[in-house]
């Protein structure tokens, strides 16, 4: 095993102007702690960075002295435990800047979608956010994006002018269609795989409302549901964005009384055309089944965690996704075989089936990264990993579920919601062959050692050095104490966008990993009645600020 270089001297990371911290420093728990419980970091160190010259000091450290590296902002997609190394956290790089004559905003790598819908809905315009405004911007960019309004607007990619990533090397980009290409198109889908993007440039739509929200309906009726969605997706429009989904909620308190402990059937539906149009075309799924809770209304589009209404706080959970071509009848059977209502123990919390299609499968204006635009679904699972026992009833259904709607499936994944990575072959699944190995190749130009290879993202062809020890923790803490966080006297921030240096806002979490609530967030019960805007809105928990 070959080190790359002398350890050197630690006053890159002594100039950066985030906290730097070790195991069993104040705030290191917090700092590692992401959205998904379920993955619990244990870096050597973690850099908290507060702009771009935090991220080039932390890289040429990290390349100098050959440690891996990996990069968190919220943590929704930290589906693999990091073990040693340097974790670059981007949480306090927050800021949004919008330019409503160009149409576009400038998002810091740790800002959140509803951080960008909140700057941009002034002027009318709106980011192509996925079904969660609490999951960071660029993060969910950079792998491709895969957003509510789909089949309207394309991919979250699609829309991006530029970004400023750092390669390991520790050398600043500013990549776009015409400068450094390459790059460019390695960052719309490859996820991290060539650098750590610290902001992005990306188009706004005018868009202030939307038709959406849930019908739900008992579980006992998902055939008929199942099969009445199957047949109407195939008249709608592309303004029709749907899902169908399972789901076995809890029977928790944060739960509306009326869905608590409940399966359901759930069609989800996003419409961006006239309303009283979007109600006509949703009239054969209403009539159905019998619906036991009618929440789609029209909402500004800012409030659109109102349509799937997912979880807002941290909780473990287990996540997979298998691109699929058409649902046909025999499709739909085996799936319903291994999740519908015939199956009362199956552990998953959401089974869900999303209508693809239309300007997602449209090509690119440029290259990319993104290898799902030839499916006609996705399909999608998330579970809940409380315990031991729980994971393993998750895995051992989540791999009968796969294994039985393959003969269904394009042979691809998409790599935000892949899930926990496997071996070289199973990575590889998020890409074509012929993208994965374009990704390898420039693997071998601006990540040589590998470095950036935790998380989902494949390795180079050639590695130039072999993988290098981490270096003691001791080394750390040299200059500032053990113990202490290695606090910089850096120059102002020069970031393209202003970084917020206060900490994040998210509830409190476990130093193990556990989370201190459900994760949940609920609005009141509908069995109560109130107005119909009044409930429908992101379930909360009394941990929630």
């Amino acid at each position: 095993m070959t080190t790359l270089h002398h350890t050197p001297d630690l006053f890159a990371l002594s100039e950066i102007r985030g906290p730097v911290l070790r195991p069993g420093d104040d705030g290191y728990a917090e700092e590692v702690t992401g959205f998904n419980l379920a993955a619990l970091h244990t870096p050597d160190v973690v850099v908290g960075a507060t702009g771009a010259d935090d991220v080039v000091a932390a890289l040429r450290w990290a390349t100098a002295t050959g440690t891996p590296v990996a990069v968190q902002a919220t943590g929704h997609g930290a589906n693999f435990p990091m073990d040693h190394g340097l974790l670059i956290s981007t949480r306090r790089m927050t800021g949004v800047r919008v330019d409503p004559e160009r149409g576009t905003a400038t998002v810091a790598a740790g800002a959140r979608w509803r951080d960008v819908l909140a700057a941009a809905a002034p002027h009318g315009l709106a980011g192509l956010c996925g079904t969660s405004t609490n999951v960071g911007a660029v993060g969910y960019t950079v792998g491709g994006g895969l957003p509510l309004l789909g089949r309207a607007h394309g991919y979250a990619a699609d829309l991006i002018r530029s970004f400023h990533v750092v390669t390991p090397d520790g050398t600043l980009h500013e990549t776009g269609p015409d400068r450094e290409p390459d790059l460019f198109r390695a960052l719309r889908g490859g996820k991290h795989a060539v650098g750590v993007v610290t902001s992005m440039v990306t188009e706004l739509l005018p868009l202030r409302t939307l038709l959406g929200g849930g019908l739900w309906f008992p579980g006992e009726h998902a055939e008929a549901v199942l099969s009445a969605w199957c047949g109407w997706i195939r008249t709608v429009p592309e303004q029709m964005c749907t899902s169908f989904a399972l789901l076995r909620l809890p029977p928790i308190p944060q739960i509306p009384e009326a869905l608590r402990g409940g399966f359901w059937a759930r069609v989800a539906v996003a419409w961006t055309g006239d309303p009283a149009e979007g109600e006509e075309w949703l009239a054969p799924v209403r009539a159905a089944a019998p619906v036991a809770v009618d929440a789609v209304e029209e909402m500004p589009y800012t409030d659109l965690d109102r349509v799937c209404m997912e979880p807002q706080d941290p909780l473990p959970v287990r996540e997979s996704c298998l691109l699929l071509h058409e649902l046909t009848p025999v499709a739909v059977r085996t799936f319903l075989d291994q999740v519908g209502p015939d199956v009362p123990d199956c552990p998953l919390l959401l089974t869900e089936l999303r209508h693809m299609g239309g300007a997602l499968s449209r090509p690119a204006h440029t290259p990319d990264a993104i290898c799902a635009r030839d499916a006609a679904h996705l399909l999608q699972s998330v579970a809940v990993v409380a315990t031991p026992p729980d994971a393993e009833a998750v895995e051992r259904a989540t791999a009968a579920l796969h294994t039985a709607m393959s003969p269904y499936g394009t042979g691809r994944t998409m790599v935000n919601i892949h899930g926990t990575p496997g071996g070289p072959a199973d990575r590889a699944r998020a890409w074509t062959p012929e993208v994965h190995d374009d990704l390898r190749r420039l693997k071998d130009t601006y990540d040589p050692d590998g470095l950036l290879r935790f998380g989902h993202t494949p390795q180079p062809r050639r590695p130039r050095h072999a993988h290098a020890p981490v270096p003691d923790n001791s080394l750390v803490s040299a200059r500032a104490g053990r113990g202490r966080r290695l606090h910089g006297k850096g120059p102002p921030c020069d970031c393209a966008v202003p970084c917020s240096t206060t900490s994040r806002t998210s509830p409190p979490r476990s130093p193990t990993g556990a989370p201190y609530g459900t994760g949940w967030t609920s609005p009141p019960s509908p069995s109560t009645s109130p107005p119909r805007t009044n409930w429908r809105r992101p379930w909360r928990t009394s941990t929630s600020s």
